[in-house]
C-alpha cells in the first residue's frame, strides 16, 4: 500500500497540469491510524464530485465492541459519527478555492430520524469503520490546482476523522447516551409485541413539528399527556419506567375539531416507524414497523393488482381481480394502495379522512337508498375494516373530522382537544346507538391474489441505466418517472437513491417473470442482508449518498414504475 508521503508528492508533482491528472491520485494511501481511498476521480471541476472512503480499524478507532453488537445499536453508533463528521466538515467545505466544485466536502446529513446509510458502515465483527464522502478535487479552470487540495486531503480532512470516528473524540457519557437510547426504543417495539399493541406515544413527547417544511421539534408545544384509561407503564434498560399511551391492536378513531391536533399525532405515529435521535421530542414514539400510511392517490399507475375486496365487476366489465390503470380514480387508487400494503406485509394502516376518497370510505345510508348497491361497484371500507382485523390481522388508525359513522366500528375513540388526547369511546358508542347503522349483508372478501409477476421489455443487460432523483418526490430510470410524492413515510432523500439503485438491479435481474413481487423484494433484501447496500448498488465502490428504505416502500417504488 502507497504512504501519505507518496500522496503528497503526487500532487506537487501533477500541480497545474491538466485536470486529467488528477486521475493519478486513484489508491489507497496508508496515513498514521487511517487508510485514505480514493475510489473514483472526477473527470472534470464541474463533474460530479470525487468518491472518497476513509478506513479506521476497530482497534485503532477505540470503540467497545458492546457499542455494535448489534442491528439497532451500530445503526445509532453509526448515525452518532455521521452527524459529527457532517458538523466538523461544514466548516471546512469550499474553504479550498477554484472553480466548479472545488473544495466541495459532502457528507450525508441526516435529519431527526435514525437510518442505515452508505455513508458509514462499522463491521459488527472487527469494529472497522468505512466512511464514505465526496470531494471536489480544486482547479483553476480546468488545471490542477494540487496545492489546494493537499490542504484538504492533509489538514481539513484528518482533523473532521480525528474528530468524529476515535472513541476518544467522544465522552463516555455521550456514547452511552445514544447507545442506551437505541436499546430503550428497540425494548418499546419488542413489548409492542408482547402487550398486544400497535404503538407507544410517552409522556412528555412533542409531537408538533416547528414547520410545516421542517422536522424539528415545535418550541413551547404542549407535551403530550396520556389519558388514564390509556396508560401503559413500560420498564425500560436504561430510562427505567416509562408511562405513556398504548394504543391497542384493533380500530382506532382520532377525532376533533379542526387544530387539535389529529393529524399531528397520526404524523408522529407514522414517522414512529423509525427511531429518533435524542431531543427530538419523538424518541419514544414508537409504533409498529410495518405500518403503511393509505391514502388516495389520483393518477397513479396500477399494475394487475387484486382490488376486488374493495371494488367489484366495473360497468365496463373490466375484471378487478387483476385491475390495471394508468389514470386511477381516488377510490381505486386508494384501493391498491391499500392491498398493495397488505401485499408488502404490513399489520397496520394509517389513514387520514382528508387524504381519502370519501367514496371509498364510507356511503351514508340516504346515499344507499339512493342508489342501490347493486350499482355500484365500490365496497367502502368501513364494511370491510372488522373485517380485515378479525380476519386478515389488520388494525387501523383513522383521523376523522366529519364522519361519526365509524364510532360504531371502533374499538378506542380518542378525541384530540387542544393537542390533549382524550378517551371519548364510552360517549361515542353511546351517542351511536341513537344512530344505527345500517348496512346490507356482504359476502367475506376473498384473500387477495399476491401471485403478481414482473415483466419488463427492459429486462437484463442494461449496465447503464441512469438514475436520477427529485428530492422525495420521485425518481427517473431511463427517463421513466416513478412518482413517490404520496409515499409519505419515505424520510430521506438518501433511501429514495437506493429505492433507484434497487429498481435498477431488480430490473436488470428480476424481470423476467419468475418471481412474484413478494418473492422479488424478499430477494433484494436477502441480498443486502448478505452483502450490504453494496450488493445492490455494485460497481468498484460503495456511494456515499444512500440510505436504507424498508420493505414497505420498495413495494411501493416497485408499484409504481409504469413500465
Amino acid at each position: 500500500m502507497k504512504r501519505a508521503e507518496d500522496l503528497r508528492e503526487l500532487l506537487q508533482k501533477i500541480d497545474r497540469r491538466g485536470y486529467p491528472a488528477y486521475k493519478e491520485t486513484a489508491g489507497a494511501y496508508r496515513f498514521s491510524d487511517y487508510i485514505l481511498s480514493i475510489d473514483h476521480v472526477q473527470g472534470d471541476p464541474f463533474a460530479s464530485p470525487s468518491k472518497v472512503s476513509v478506513i479506521v480499524s476497530g482497534e485503532e478507532s477505540g470503540f467497545l465492541k458492546e457499542y455494535y453488537c448489534n442491528v439497532w445499536r451500530r445503526a445509532a453508533l453509526q448515525d452518532m459519527l455521521i452527524r459529527r463528521f457532517y458538523q466538523k466538515a461544514d466548516a471546512f467545505s469550499f474553504q479550498a478555492k477554484g472553480s466548479g466544485k472545488s473544495g466541495m466536502i459532502a457528507v450525508s446529513r441526516p435529519g431527526q430520524k435514525i437510518l442505515e446509510r452508505s455513508a458509514c458502515q462499522i463491521d459488527e465483527k472487527s469494529g472497522r469503520i468505512v466512511f464514505c464522502l465526496e470531494i471536489g478535487f480544486p482547479a483553476n479552470g480546468r488545471t490542477v490546482n494540487a496545492r489546494e487540495l493537499e490542504k484538504i486531503l492533509f489538514s481539513f480532512l484528518p482533523e473532521c476523522i480525528r474528530e468524529s470516528l476515535y472513541a476518544k473524540a467522544y465522552s463516555k457519557k455521550q456514547v452511552g447516551d445514544v447507545i442506551h437510547l437505541s436499546d430503550d426504543q428497540q425494548t418499546i417495539r419488542e413489548e409492542l409485541k408482547k402487550q398486544g399493541l400497535i404503538a407507544f406515544v410517552a409522556n412528555g413527547a412533542v409531537l408538533p413539528r416547528a414547520t410545516g417544511v421542517s422536522d424539528k421539534p415545535m418550541k413551547n408545544a404542549v407535551k403530550f399527556e396520556t389519558p388514564v384509561s390509556m396508560e401503559v407503564t413500560m420498564q425500560l434498560p436504561h430510562a427505567g419506567s416509562i408511562t405513556g399511551m398504548g394504543i391497542k391492536k384493533g380500530i382506532t378513531l382520532v377525532v376533533g375539531g379542526g387544530y387539535h391536533g389529529k393529524s399531528t399525532l397520526l404524523k408522529a405515529l407514522e414517522a414512529g416507524v423509525y427511531n429518533h435521535i435524542a431531543g427530538d421530542g419523538r424518541e419514544f414514539v414508537i409504533t409498529d414497523e410495518t405500518a403503511v400510511k393509505i391514502r388516495a392517490e389520483d393518477g397513479r399507475s396500477v399494475k394487475t393488482t387484486d382490488i376486488s375486496m374493495f371494488i367489484g365487476m366495473l360497468p365496463n366489465g373490466r375484471d378487478t381481480k387483476a385491475f390495471s390503470t394508468e389514470d386511477a380514480s381516488g377510490s381505486t387508487s386508494q384501493a391498491a394502495n391499500m392491498v398493495e400494503a397488505i401485499e408488502a406485509g404490513a399489520e397496520t394502516f394509517f389513514i387520514d379522512e382528508d387524504t381519502s376518497a370519501t367514496n371509498f370510505m364510507i356511503r351514508d345510508e340516504l346515499m344507499q337508498r339512493v342508489v342501490n348497491r347493486d350499482c355500484e361497484p365500490i365496497t367502502p371500507f368501513i364494511d370491510r375494516v372488522e373485517e380485515l382485523y378479525k380476519r386478515f390481522g389488520i388494525s387501523t388508525v383513522l383521523v376523522a373530522g366529519s364522519c361519526g359513522s365509524y364510532f360504531h366500528k371502533a374499538d378506542t375513540v380518542i378525541q384530540m382537544n387542544r393537542y390533549v388526547p382524550v378517551d371519548v369511546t364510552d360517549l361515542a358508542k353511546k351517542e351511536a346507538s341513537h344512530f344505527p347503522l345500517e348496512l346490507a349483508a356482504l359476502k367475506p372478501a376473498e384473500k387477495p391474489d399476491f401471485q403478481r409477476m414482473l415483466f419488463t421489455s427492459k429486462a437484463g443487460g442494461r449496465d447503464r441505466m441512469k438514475i436520477k432523483t427529485m428530492g422525495r418526490d420521485a425518481l427517473s430510470i431511463d427517463r421513466e418517472t416513478v412518482d413517490l410524492r404520496y409515499v409519505e413515510q419515505l424520510a430521506d432523500t438518501e433511501q429514495v437513491v437506493m429505492l433507484g439503485y434497487i429498481l435498477k438491479y431488480v430490473l436488470q435481474n428480476m424481470s423476467g417473470g419468475k418471481k412474484t413481487l413478494q418473492e422479488i423484494v424478499e430477494a433484494v433484501f436477502h441480498i443486502i442482508g448478505q452483502k450490504g447496500m453494496q450488493g445492490i448498488y455494485g460497481g468498484k465502490y460503495l456511494a456515499a449518498g444512500l440510505a436504507m428504505p424498508r420493505k414497505q416502500e420498495v413495494f411501493a417504488c416497485l408499484n409504481r414504475y409504469r413500465k
